[in-house]
């Protein structure tokens, strides 16, 4: 019984470490469809995980795109109380573009500024991140001369690092969706070295998403079904919200629907999205 010590205080340890990360983190949500479509059924279902369902409770915050343009709510109540966020359920904003973010902070303290998700101008175009996880050693590292942060937190440095990046690596001229794709995922992975990095971005076409450690995906099409949420007592049937052209793509932390086939991405694993499809996909580490 002795001998067996050590290896039961490596199980505990390791399902106290598993249970501390997968509980006391943000999750992030997205969306890519061919069609202005509404989150409203998914968003019901995260909300509930900011101070109800989940401890997320240090913030929320989405962006719609419109055009060029977008749309952005934020705040720092928890989602499940928030009358913004249920705005925002109320009021059906039709995109094809979507980022959303939950927050458990463990980097700068509870407030709007460092809400996510953050937005800066690029190229043209206002491009949205948000990102998962917690980074350690990162202020040196990804020390930026060109994009500052506004706020405190290592999620809003390391997008500003990002942005830095691209603006040195292509002097300022925006290359092609693939070149582009390969070379954040490569910024990815460096960052992915100073800790925990699942990252959302967007700058309204295109939507990039890299897994550290946990993201899943789902993609919607012809023929349509019947989804129950996992965090609301709410059931959806696309048949009767969709046509037969519509392509929605959901992006999570957690799978939102109990009878859905989510399809969980690999540490190390990118991928990018336009108009709901799967554009490239990178390999995992």
């Amino acid at each position: 019984m002795v001998n067996n010590i050590p290896l039961v205080m490596m199980y505990f340890l390791g399902f106290s470490f598993f249970f501390f990360w997968f509980y006391f983190m943000c999750e992030l949500m997205a969306m890519s469809a061919n069609v202005p479509t509404d989150i409203c059924f998914s968003f019901s279902g995260l909300m509930q995980r900011g101070g109800n369902t989940g401890p997320h409770k240090d913030g929320w915050g989405i962006t719609f795109y419109e055009g060029k343009g977008c749309r952005s709510f934020k705040d720092p109540l928890p989602s499940a109380h928030s009358p913004i966020a249920q705005l925002v359920t109320d009021y059906p904003i039709k995109s094809e573009t979507v980022i959303c973010h939950i927050r458990q902070a463990n980097s700068g303290n509870v407030s709007l500024v460092n809400t996510h998700p953050f937005i800066r101008p690029m190229w043209g175009k206002n491009w949205t991140y948000a990102h998962n996880g917690q980074l350690a050693d990162y202020q040196q590292k990804l020390a930026t001369k060109y994009h500052l942060p506004v706020g405190e937190t290592d999620s809003e440095q390391a997008f500003c690092w990002i942005l830095d990046q691209l603006l040195q690596k292509f002097d300022g001229d925006k290359p092609n969706s693939e070149i582009l794709f390969h070379y954040i995922i490569e910024l990815c992975k460096q960052i992915k070295t100073l800790g925990v990095f699942n990252l959302l971005l967007t700058d309204g076409d295109f939507l990039l998403v890299y897994c550290s450690n946990n993201l899943h995906w789902l993609t919607r099409r012809a023929p349509f079904g019947k989804a129950s949420l996992i965090d609301a007592e709410m059931v959806v049937n696309f048949d009767q919200e969709t046509t037969d052209n519509d392509i929605v793509t959901v992006i999570a932390t957690q799978p939102l629907t109990d009878d859905e086939k989510w399809q969980k991405m690999q540490a190390g694993e990118g991928i990018l999205f336009c108009k709901g499809e799967l554009v490239f996909q990178s390999k995992q580490d």
